[in-house]
């Protein structure tokens, strides 16, 4: 547009968001009303959540498919909720833009009704957050917040703009640019490479150890990593292990990958990373989970890091050579620096070994064919049905460790998403998700613990038409917790699962109310041809499979204490 052309703040705040591209947007009535009618005149959809939560991650699994920002709005009273719906993106690294609305100033500080400060609800969850008092600074910081969540590690920003419902801004007038960028870049915007001189020492120290493990993680695969990952795997007869996040970043049935390391873990790649002389962490930070805690690989391990924040590299591991640069590129220098050098590939020989073997005993679980339906069966059959372009969403907890354990991947167009730890995240990230993947097919995996948390999106998937598949692991019970309660509850067992159980439900039925198809499973023989009719069924549908709370997920291997 020209600079000389005057519009209200709805119209440009439209009109900006639909020149970059983004098809859908999300939210929670009432709040910038004019905006979101304008974004459905340009060909936005605005889809209208049942929870602030819910709206957060749809913009959150949006995100992270479209490899764009995803917005989320809502009005002052609801910025509470929308923040807590953040945590997820940001522990996920993903770049989603929150909008909410708040009071004028001339009424902060004075008991205004429905009103607390914003500002401290962000903070812990946004990489910026900034207040728009007026609209000739919704521009300037609409860029900034798009700079703010795409740069480096990509996260969560917000703007807080006047007016309960942002009608302050709305309704002012700018003349500025409706341009936000220049040139539409998916995550990472920028990719700069590590040192040359560090480039060269790390390549040194890689080839001069025998034992490397490589351990993936959410960055790399934000990144786009995996064949990059692969090639200096290849050139270094090098186990891969992944974060929970990374899950498919390589081939998973692939000689030299080892599963998902930490406490989210089968029990193979734990007993490899630790074996190693050396670990490379590419794109991963070195949290607990990933590492069991810091047992994997031991503190004493000597660490080469590649990350493009350089505050990651050596946060919990003395031993640490350091990189910073984004994954991709900077593996691809390192891979062209290594070359082909002469291996020793006994270490990747015992890694896939390690792995046959465990595989090998999962094989009666994961061809159980009675009643009832072991989640080994349920995961081999998602696995076979999974299109080669699919997506797979999964939520926390018991979700994500048997997702990331027995759900195998072709890292080669499928692509997993999981929950950073919020339960009941993946149902609602399930339909941003497939509002981003157009005609890519979208499961989402759940228990019934975590598809309670947000029932009534089953509406929002009727009324917008957005064709997911919801596979409930219907268990009865929070079943990840049913060995805590035992301990604790000692020979009262049943006193200790009363906190723990509930059910059962039937979420077809549930679902009809809502006006969703839903299938019940209760055998092994039928799951395969229900996930077919899920999958070409042309609208929503939820797959409730009946399963038991006590049968184990895969459990961790830690070291002899």
């Amino acid at each position: 547009m020209s600079d000389t052309t005057t519009m209200s703040g709805a119209e440009w705040l439209a009109q900006a968001l639909a020149e970059t591209g983004m098809s859908h947007v999300f939210f929670v009535e009432s709040t910038l009303r004019r905006t979101l009618l304008n974004l459905s005149d340009l060909g936005v959809r605005p889809v209208l959540a049942h929870s602030e939560k819910a709206a957060a991650y749809m913009a959150d699994g949006y995100a992270r498919v479209a490899g764009r920002p995803g917005v989320c709005m809502a009005q002052s009273v609801g910025a509470a909720n929308l923040a807590a719906g953040l945590q997820d993106a940001w522990l996920g690294r993903s770049p989603v833009i929150a909008m909410t609305g708040r009071k004028d100033p001339s009424l902060q500080h004075r008991n205004a009704y429905q009103e607390i400060p914003h500002a401290p609800l962000f903070e812990a969850v946004t990489k910026f957050s900034s207040p728009v008092e007026a609209t000739a600074d919704l521009p300037r910081l609409l860029r900034q917040a798009w700079r703010e969540a795409l740069a480096e590690t990509s996260r969560p920003a917000h703007l807080d703009v006047n007016g309960t419902q942002g009608e302050i801004i709305e309704l002012g007038q700018t003349h500025e640019s409706t341009t936000i960028e220049t040139e539409a870049r998916g995550m990472p915007v920028h990719r700069p490479v590590a040192d040359a001189r560090d480039l060269e020492h790390a390549a040194a120290i890689l080839t001069g150890t025998q034992r490397v493990a490589i351990v993936a993680g959410d960055g790399a695969a934000v990144s786009q990593a995996g064949p990059e990952v692969l090639a200096l795997a290849e050139a270094l007869a090098a186990p891969v292990a992944t974060t929970l996040g990374a899950r498919g970043l390589i081939p998973t049935t692939h000689r030299l990958s080892a599963g998902v390391a930490g406490s989210y873990s089968a029990p193979p790649a734990n007993r490899i990373v630790h074996s190693a002389d050396l670990v490379l962490f590419i794109g991963c930070d070195t949290g607990d989970q990933v590492t069991l805690n810091w047992q994997i690989p031991p503190l004493t391990t000597p660490i080469v890091q590649i990350e493009a924040d350089p505050l990651e590299i050596g946060r919990s591991y003395p031993h640490t050579t350091g990189l910073a640069g984004d994954p991709k590129a900077t593996v691809a220098r390192l891979v062209d620096l290594i070359g082909h050098p002469a291996r020793d590939h006994g270490f990747a020989d015992e890694a896939a070994q390690i792995v046959a073997e465990w595989r090998a005993s999962m094989t009666p679980l994961v061809e159980k064919d009675t009643a009832p339906i072991s989640v080994e069966r349920l995961c081999a059959e998602v696995t076979r049905a999974l299109p080669a372009d699919g997506i797979l969403v999964a939520d926390t907890g018991y979700s994500g460790i048997w997702t990331g354990t027995m759900i195998e991947l072709n890292g080669a167009g499928q692509t997993y998403l999981r929950a950073a730890g919020s339960l009941g995240w993946a149902f609602p990230a399930s339909l941003g998700a497939k509002c981003a993947a157009g005609d890519r097919t979208v499961i989402c995996f759940t228990g019934d613990g975590g598809f309670y948390y947000n029932l009534a999106e089953l509406e929002t998937a009727r009324r917008c038409h957005i064709p997911v598949v919801i596979i409930v692991n219907n268990n009865s019970g929070f079943g990840q917790n049913l060995t805590g309660v035992h301990r604790i509850a000692g020979d009262r067992a049943d006193r200790g699962e009363a906190l723990i159980r509930f059910g059962p439900a039937d979420f077809t039925a549930v679902a009809r109310t809502f006006g969703v198809h839903g299938i019940r499973v209760e055998q092994p023989g039928e799951i395969a041809a229900a996930l077919q009719q899920a999958i070409t069924a042309n609208g929503p549908v939820v797959v409730d499979v009946v399963t038991a709370l006590e049968p184990r997920a895969p459990e961790p291997w830690a070291p002899p204490r």
